[in-house]
């Protein structure tokens, strides 16, 4: 069984699914970081922003908090989300 391209998933389920995937992820800073960011800003988030996001659940977490806290320079790919992040959370 093959799962469904994000596109063809409708919103709310996709929305939820990101949701889901931002507070189970395996270390509880991480939890609270991107389920609060998940919680309060992927509603206002356009498709491409999305997107973006869903890439950035494939990191692992330790990368990701570096990231976050500003304590390594992130991927290029994933500056914009990784600064929507920290602005959210007022980091850095």
């Amino acid at each position: 069984m093959t799962d469904a391209p994000a596109s063809a998933e409708p919103h709310e389920i996709r929305l939820k699914r990101l949701r889901m995937r931002s507070w189970r992820r395996g270390t509880r800073e991480m939890d609270l970081l991107l389920g609060g960011y998940a919680d309060g800003a992927l509603a206002g988030l356009d498709a491409a922003a999305l997107d973006a996001y869903e890439q950035l659940l494939e990191e692992p977490d330790q990368e990701l908090y570096l990231w976050v806290s500003g304590a390594r320079d992130p991927d290029p790919a994933h500056v914009p989300t990784i600064t929507a992040i920290q602005s959210f959370h007022n980091i850095a």
